[in-house]
């Protein structure tokens, strides 16, 4: 029997004190009091960091490769939303997920997307229809039924959305929310539809509505959407309702500035109470979705986390089901090798006349973006006004023609930015100052069947993302230093968007106000229709 002992954190107790913890089969066989003064100086045991909603794909990085560079920041499980990956292979990029992290010591827990396509305005590679979702529902290694993206749908009381939720409820899983802005009789519609949880809140006010409702709060702070300021004072009024997550994470900004580990550190350092945010960083999440993790208590499988001191965080060791996944003692594990790719790219090299439009001296609709947000604005300015530049998004899955409209605020003044990863259909989009650069850009794509590119007249950062043109085989490390020079170049160019690429990916997501381009046109969120 193994043992380990320290200054033990009980969250359910809201205690702390000196002991030791029994390890048997992988499970917690008892936990034992002990003097204070034998572990004074002890470091501190307490239960591991769970992220309540992330899309993996987001990382730019194979499952296994995740693993490994979040073990290091005490996250030892990751609620997980395949709904990228599903997009592009259906039912098979669901099981290639699941095959794939199942193979690191990182508790993956995964539901089944809910919205695959997002909504009908967009082309996706694969449909999830009502009849399969709930086969997938029935799975045990599928726990929830994810974010519920088509309000509308849940609104208008469509039959293939209520057909999906009411699986959900009879099957006895959790159902997540998606409603950004929804409020008054909308927003009780679509709570008494059994949506539990929401990740789209950016203010105080919106998330209290919410909360009188009963739903549960995620707190996100990711690469590109940064609620976690707005959303904090939550801790102090609902800390039963709060979840924190980051739903898209970028390479570089993991591999930096951490991942939950990072909220536990700044919301202890903003005065927020210990116990209340552990809680909203483990217990809340394990205890809604009913996942296998452990809290350290007897009996429980023996995940837990040993950091140093409880106002830096810093991890020195990361167990999970009684094995040490991470020992900061001993070097880092290897990068995965040999891995298997899964792919749906069937699109042709565009032209310089594929893109090309009439020029008009008349104000027209224009996307307005704004930094760390994904909402986006709808603005009348004219093509030729400062900083309007063109967006084009491009089926990769059937031949079209490119769809093309107009962005403000996005900053370059030369090149081109092109990306495969386009929520939440991942068609191709590319912005840029010349028609020549944006053709470049999404050719370069195209060549490698996936990836994320920044270049102009004489440099070029291209990142290949052969994996369902989401993820890299390449090691985290290397991921994340070219995406590093991508973000770099971008903003060499002129960008003054914190995250460019991960804002470019949102702009082709439909269900989120006001301005959004698929492949199909340019699109208003709030009139649920295309404009001209």
């Amino acid at each position: 029997m193994k043992t380990i002992q320290g200054q033990i954190v009980d969250i359910h107790q809201r205690r702390i004190y000196p002991g030791m913890i029994y390890l048997h089969k992988g499970r917690i066989a008892r936990v034992e009091e002990l003097p204070s003064q034998n572990l004074a100086d002890a470091p501190y045991i307490l239960p591991g960091f769970v992220d309540a909603h992330i899309h993996l794909e987001s990382s730019m990085m194979h499952p296994q490769e995740f693993s490994r560079h979040v073990l290091p920041h005490g996250s030892i499980a990751c609620i997980c939303d395949p709904h990228e990956i599903a997009n592009v292979c259906g039912v098979k990029g669901i099981d290639y997920m699941l095959e794939q992290s199942a193979q690191s010591s990182l508790k993956c827990f995964f539901g089944v997307p809910s919205c695959v396509p997002s909504s009908p305005f967009e082309t996706s590679g694969a449909e999830l229809n009502a009849a399969t979702v709930e086969q997938l529902l029935q799975r045990h290694d599928l726990y929830f039924l994810a974010e519920m993206m088509d309000a509308t749908g849940v609104l208008q009381h469509n039959a293939e959305v209520w057909a999906k939720l009411e699986a959900a409820k009879r099957i006895q899983k959790p159902i997540d929310g998606h409603a950004p802005g929804l409020s008054g009789d909308d927003l009780k519609t679509y709570v008494r539809a059994g949506i539990q949880t929401d990740h789209e809140c950016m203010h105080l006010d919106e998330a209290y509505e919410k909360l009188k409702l009963g739903m549960l709060i995620q707190i996100r702070e990711g690469s590109a959407a940064k609620n976690f300021e707005a959303l904090l004072p939550l801790l102090s009024t609902h800390p039963e309702y709060c979840l924190f997550c980051s739903d898209d994470k970028h390479p570089n900004d993991l591999l930096q500035n951490g991942h939950i580990n990072q909220l536990v550190k700044r919301a202890i350092a903003a005065g927020y109470d210990l116990f209340d945010t552990l809680r909203a960083a483990s217990l809340n999440p394990i205890r809604h979705y009913r996942i296998p993790v452990g809290m350290l208590q007897e009996g429980d499988p023996a995940d837990f986390i040993v950091v140093r001191d409880l106002k830096d965080f810093k991890v020195l060791e990361t167990w999970i089901d009684g094995k040490i996944a991470f020992d900061h003692e001993t070097p880092t594990t290897q990068p995965v090798e040999n891995i298997h790719c899964i792919n749906q790219f069937n699109a042709a090299p565009i032209h310089i006349k594929d893109i090309q439009r009439p020029s008009t001296d008349h104000p027209i609709p224009v996307i307005g973006v704004e930094t760390d947000q994904l909402y986006t604005h709808a603005l009348q300015k004219n093509i030729h006004d400062e900083d309007v530049l063109k967006i084009v998004v491009y089926n990769r899955y059937t031949p079209s023609k490119p769809a093309v409209a107009y962005v403000h605020n996005f900053g370059l003044k030369r090149g081109a930015l092109a990306s495969s990863i386009a929520h939440d259909s991942h068609n191709l989009i590319a912005v840029g100052v010349s028609d020549e650069d944006i053709v470049r850009a999404i050719n370069r794509i195209i060549q490698s069947k996936g990836g994320i590119v920044a270049l102009d007249a004489t440099k070029e950062a291209f990142l290949p993302l052969p994996i369902a043109g989401l993820m890299s085989t390449l090691p985290g490390e290397e991921v994340a230093r070219i995406y590093q020079q991508a973000d770099r170049l971008a903003k060499e160019m002129g960008s003054t968007l914190d995250a460019p690429f991960m804002t470019l990916a949102f702009l082709s997501l439909t269900c989120i106000p006001q301005l959004k381009i698929s492949d199909k046109g340019l699109f208003d969120g709030v009139l649920q229709q295309f404009i001209s």
